[in-house]
């Protein structure tokens, strides 16, 4: 039996989906009334604050939000407490145009008894840091 953190473990799970491109394992790290707040409150990413609860909603913003894109994590620091995990790093993420979008921030999850993603919340400021395309 692990060791690991269960909320650290299922924020690896997370960012480990992401990396392989693999919605099904992503949106099964949630439990079925998850929510992903990503960033936290309004954004163009979520214009009314109330993030996206439940894995339609989940699966909806992988399809918005990480699909089109690369997704890169570079977490400095982690700290599980409780039930949850806070991550503290920065993502990167690579647009279909080859733009470059980059967030510091603070990345919490929230497991239940399962180990299974309660709430994702994402903690940066929009906008996000946007670097043209490399010429080439």
């Amino acid at each position: 039996m692990s060791s690991e953190h269960p909320a650290r473990a299922a924020s690896q799970r997370s960012m480990e989906a992401v990396h392989a491109k693999d919605k099904q394992a992503w949106v099964d790290n949630f439990a079925e009334d998850g929510i992903v707040q990503d960033p936290i409150g309004t954004s163009p990413l979520d214009p009314d604050g109330k993030g996206h609860r439940g894995k339609q909603a989940i699966a909806a913003f992988w399809d918005a939000q990480i699909a089109p894109n690369r997704v890169l994590f570079d977490i400095r620091h982690s700290y599980a407490c409780g039930d949850e995990v806070a991550n503290v790093g920065s993502i990167t993420i690579v647009l279909p145009n080859g733009a470059v979008t980059q967030v510091d921030g603070v990345f919490t999850y929230r497991v239940d008894d399962d180990g299974k993603v309660k709430a994702l919340r994402a903690y940066w400021e929009f906008p996000p840091r946007i670097f043209p395309p490399a010429a080439g």
